[in-house]
């Protein structure tokens, strides 16, 4: 404990002294990029030899099926290649005994594993990693909308459930443009370049990592580094699961789909101001997207649309009440 606060005190002293020259945003998601690199390959290296573990396949038609695979290499997108070109093209995430697993994290013991698609008869979780990576993409649109003239802060992608007819990003613009309203050409623009990264089928790389990595890879965003000791005090382990996508470093609060690929219609629908908070003007904005394997007619997707416009309104943590007097303080005792 005391060897991590001690880590956290020099990463923030870091971050101040950075603050003074910091680097442009480019530079700034190369070296993010760069930590994740070499933290990967740490972790890859911990793996010099080869380990054979069982991967026992569950699922409609692979019941009995038996992989033998790499321990600390294979993913289970290694074992859906072994398979058939359906089950390589259409899966999204995997339960990997029992529990929800990226398809692109190596997998470290032998296990149960099944694959999980769109059209599964209950895709809840893959609606939900779906959702948040629609979210994450949106994330990498603002970081790199405004180029080199006007830093970005990403404040948190928030958990909504896939019914709240919106997923949403959390931002703070430069202050330079508090009073800047986005036309509906910047909508279309934000929207081209989400577009551009789906047709890249860029894949997202899952790593979980300690706190100090965490630290070093968002040594120059305060609010991140806040985001990753929050994130670790709630995770059972300590640690941080990242990912990147290109070269842009994220933290997520759940698993994310396979890929940039898989996702089909999407659209950025509305920028909502948030009013002022402590990192700046918060905004909040949102999208909608349908996965390739689902498409919707265009009278359904232009109800869609009207419902994604409308503010996603997050209701405010409960805060626990303070006891009255009366409770807090007690009566002195008669003699």
């Amino acid at each position: 404990m005391a060897s991590r606060t001690v880590c956290v005190v020099f990463q923030r002293r870091f971050t101040s002294a950075a603050a003074a020259v910091r680097p442009s945003p480019a530079e700034i998601r190369s070296r993010r990029s760069a930590v994740f690199s070499r933290e990967q390959a740490r972790q890859r290296a911990l793996f010099p030899r080869v380990e054979k573990i069982e991967v026992s396949m569950q699922g409609p038609g692979l019941d009995g099926t038996l992989l033998a695979m790499n321990r600390g290499m294979s993913t289970p997108l290694s074992c859906a290649r072994h398979l058939t070109e359906y089950h390589v093209t259409n899966s999204a995430l995997a339960l990997v005994d029992g529990e929800a697993w990226p398809l692109n994290q190596p997998l470290t013991h032998s296990c149960t594993l099944a694959l999980l698609t769109f059209k599964d008869e209950d895709p809840t979780l893959v609606n939900q990693a779906y959702w948040r990576s629609c979210a994450a993409l949106l994330g990498q649109v603002l970081e790199t909308a405004f180029k080199d003239d006007y830093p970005v802060e990403l404040l948190s992608a928030p958990e909504v459930p896939v019914t709240s007819g919106a997923f949403c990003c959390d931002v703070v613009l430069d202050p330079q443009l508090d009073a800047w309203t986005p036309p509906e050409e910047s909508l279309r623009s934000l929207t081209r370049g989400a577009q551009q990264l789906i047709q890249q089928d860029f894949a997202w790389e899952p790593l979980e990592v300690s706190v100090s990595v965490a630290l070093e890879v968002f040594s120059h965003s305060r609010f991140k580094q806040e985001e990753v000791e929050l994130k670790a005090s709630q995770s059972p382990k300590g640690t941080v699961t990242l990912y990147r996508c290109g070269d842009h470093v994220l933290v997520s609060g759940g698993p994310l789909v396979a890929r940039t690929g898989l996702c089909s219609q999407y659209e950025v629908m509305a920028v909502h101001s948030l009013g002022q908070g402590p990192w700046g003007l918060h905004r909040r904005v949102q999208g909608l997207s349908l996965p390739l394997q689902l498409q919707a007619h265009h009278t359904v997707w232009r109800k869609l649309r009207q419902r994604a416009e409308k503010l996603v309104d997050l209701p405010e943590p409960v805060k626990p009440t303070p006891p009255s007097p009366s409770e807090s303080i007690e009566p002195p005792t008669q003699q």
